[in-house]
């Protein structure tokens, strides 16, 4: 990992040169946290510095939390992501599934309907948003583009409410934070906490940004939280506790269901979770911004190196670039472990290793930590490879990467050789074979 000076420099020089009044960062490599600092002032007019245990609001990444809660549901049978919302809130608009929701191709409008709540800053409380749901309006039709709701990520907040039977900020509290120990995450701001400000763009002042209740939208951006616990949870979703949530699930919020930003392909969206393109990495997570505060959290998920990065200003500051660039950092000071020996592959596994072709193209198989997998010859090392599961003597399920989902069937001579092999209906011989007859 990169010296923590070296990552010290990175956020005051952000810090500096992007004028928030404070901001503060870490790093962690799976559950390690690898470095945390903070810098400037978390109340200006108090003059009280910011520190890694300073509460910011975390805004939109409040919907990972919502997103898992309904993962958590929906593992334990209590709906499906195929569901239609109203199949659960009947009172909401017909239509748009779970899925749909958690990935914002509903085509549903951004905010809850009434007053422009942006204004007022008057939330309107829970019973408020159920009793105009009739009025929601469909802007875009379902699926045909990525369109940001927040009303989507209220209307999910309260199917988990009505699965759980426990109001959405207990739920998360009990199924989610306290399991996880992330004590520092909350509903409400607790000392301490960092002011919000607007930073003057032609000043050296600031302006306080008033505190504004969420209420009945609390999904949607309610919670509060620090660079602490943001690591933790950050190491989570990427490799979670499987008594809390299946790494299945995990890994299938971090699917991509669309390309949120078309034009560079620089952004997608999973089932609750962002997914970044930065340089040739992808990362997940999510970001947010809010009266009086910017947040991003976002890791790598195949080395499990994240960083979390809070400022408490509402806009001019990209806390995407700090925390891209610190997770930049740390992967290129990671050293890579030892090779170990491992064990040798049963017999009729080894028969199957080696060089094949198929379609003039070569394939290797090969046995890694003891499963059996394919990649073919050309890719480069850092694309996953096709993982096969054992399903009968000379059956194999495709469980990851390339056919994922399709049989690999072996093929045996009389005297238990492996002649061929058929992936995803595909012949493969241990020599380049043109189509048809002759390739068997």
């Amino acid at each position: 990992m990169p010296a923590p000076e070296e990552l010290s420099r990175r956020l005051q020089a952000a810090q500096a040169s992007e004028r928030a009044p404070s901001v503060a960062a870490s790093v962690f490599r799976g559950s390690e946290l690898v470095w945390s600092e903070a810098v400037g002032l978390a109340d200006v007019e108090a003059g009280r510095e910011a520190t890694p245990e300073t509460q910011y609001p975390i805004a939109s990444i409040t919907k990972t939390f919502v997103a898992a809660s309904l993962f958590q549901l929906r593992d334990a049978g209590e709906l499906a992501l195929d569901d239609p919302v109203d199949l659960h809130l009947p009172e909401s608009l017909r239509g748009p599934t779970l899925r749909r929701l958690l990935s914002h191709l509903a085509g549903i409008q951004r905010e809850v309907p009434g007053e422009p709540v942006w204004e007022t800053l008057e939330f309107p409380t829970r019973d408020a948003v159920l009793a105009r749901l009739a009025e929601v309006e469909q802007v875009l039709e379902p699926g045909l583009a990525w369109h940001y709701s927040n009303l989507a990520y209220v209307l999910l907040g309260e199917v988990v409410a009505r699965r759980s039977g426990l109001p959405l900020d207990r739920y998360v509290r009990e199924r989610l934070l306290d399991p996880l120990g992330l004590a520092r995450t909350t509903w409400e701001a607790e000392e301490p906490s960092a002011r919000g400000y607007l930073v003057h763009p032609f000043a050296d002042s600031v302006m306080p940004e008033p505190v504004a209740e969420k209420k009945g939208t609390e999904a949607a951006g309610g919670l509060w939280s620090t660079v602490l616990d943001l690591a933790r949870w950050g190491a989570f979703l990427a490799d979670p506790d499987p008594a809390v949530l299946a790494p299945s699930s995990a890994a299938e919020m971090r699917t991509l269901q669309t390309m949120a930003e078309p034009q560079r392909w620089t952004r997608g969206f999973g089932l609750g979770l962002m997914l970044y393109r930065s340089a040739e990495r992808v990362l997940v997570g999510h970001d947010g911004g809010t009266i009086g505060g910017v947040s991003t959290l976002a890791v790598e998920p195949e080395q499990g190196v994240g960083a979390v990065v809070l400022a408490n200003t509402t806009s001019g500051f990209n806390p995407n670039r700090l925390a891209f660039d610190l997770i930049d950092a740390a992967l290129e000071a990671t050293e890579p472990e030892a090779w170990r020996p491992g064990e040798p592959p049963p017999p009729e596994i080894a028969l199957l290793l080696g060089r094949w072709w198929s379609e003039g193209s070569e394939f290797v198989f090969s046995w890694r930590e003891g499963r059996l997998e394919a990649r073919l010859a050309q890719t480069p090392e850092w694309r996953e490879p096709a993982v096969f599961e054992r399903a009968g003597e000379n059956r194999f399920r495709t469980v990851s990467g390339r056919e994922r989902g399709e049989w690999l069937e072996v093929v045996r001579g009389d005297d238990g050789s492996v002649e061929r092999l058929f992936w995803a209906t595909y012949p493969f011989t241990r020599d380049p074979r043109p189509f048809g007859p002759a390739a068997a």
